[in-house]
């Protein structure tokens, strides 16, 4: 069964007052790509984070958040009164020295730098916060793989019906390519007995057996039918049996438009090349799908 790359997850949990909410999203990428994003107080836990995600998904883009949700201000931020305290202290000596008055703004004091500073977890308060979210991190990816799970139904379906169409068309080329050389040794035969008509001039049958049998040589694609039968028996028996198979099923579909390419420029039939590029519409339609494939 196949996974899908894309899918959602999402998980929250309160600890002390504060709740915490971890929302996980996934997109395709070649490669595995974790973009983690957290608030500045929870930073120390981006590695864990990390290699939770890691060890739980193979291919692409996840984007974790961690959001928290009703925290108290004591929670939220600490201020530095100490420095604070001193800059005020200073604002109200220069405007004494300059003969002013006036009140000092403290909403616009704690815009300055190093003045309000995100509050620091100690070791215990660590531990505990650590514990709940990688926690939470994981149902979030476990949610995001049940959703991965079922779209990759989808996908398998859809493309097995690619293939399925693609075998019909096969089909057809494969049991049709030799009443079409026959179709060819015909007209043939009938062109130059009309060209040597007006000089009495006796077909010569050997001649005409060479050129059919050098255009059914040039036009033989029985070699490339059977790898590219071969490709879809494969193509198909992947999507079946394994679940992580993205990059194989990306490389049987290139072989696959090499060989439908091949035949492609044997073809000298108007059948056979309408067929051909049905069979190659089919292919880059697979080419597209696989791509969201885990």
């Amino acid at each position: 069964m196949l996974i899908s790359m894309t899918g959602y997850g999402e998980a929250s949990g309160e600890l002390d007052g504060v709740s915490y909410a971890i929302e996980i999203k996934a997109v395709n990428h070649r490669y595995l790509k974790a973009i983690i994003k957290l608030p500045e107080t929870d930073a120390f836990l981006e590695d864990d984070i990390d290699k939770l995600l890691r060890k739980s998904l193979s291919r692409g883009t996840i984007n974790c958040v961690l959001r928290l949700k009703g925290i108290s201000a004591n929670s939220l931020f600490e201020i530095d009164e100490v420095a604070l305290r001193s800059v005020v202290q200073k604002l109200n000596k220069i405007g004494s020295a300059l003969g002013g008055g006036g009140t000092t703004d403290i909403a616009g004091l704690l815009a300055l730098p190093g003045i309000v500073q995100p509050a620091v977890p100690d070791e215990e308060q660590s531990t505990k916060v650590r514990k709940l979210v990688l926690e939470l991190t994981q149902q979030a990816v476990k949610k995001l793989k049940q959703m991965r799970e079922t779209e990759g139904k989808y996908l398998e379906a859809d493309l097995l019906g690619h293939c399925e169409a693609m075998a019909e068309q096969l089909e057809w080329i494969r049991v049709h390519r030799g009443s079409i050389t026959k179709e060819y040794a015909k007209r043939l035969r009938k062109r130059v007995d009309e060209l040597l008509a007006e000089g009495k001039l006796k077909l010569d049958e050997e001649t005409l057996a060479r050129e059919v049998a050098i255009l059914a040589d040039r036009s033989d694609v029985s070699e490339e039918i059977a790898r590219l039968d071969a490709h879809l028996q494969q193509f198909r028996h992947i999507c079946e049996t394994q679940t992580q198979a993205g990059r194989r099923l990306d490389f049987l579909s290139q072989e696959m438009l090499r060989e439908a390419n091949t035949v492609a420029s044997k073809a000298s039939d108007a059948e056979i090349a309408r067929r051909v590029v049905d069979i190659k519409c089919l292919i880059e339609r697979l080419k597209e799908q696989v791509q969201n494939v885990e």
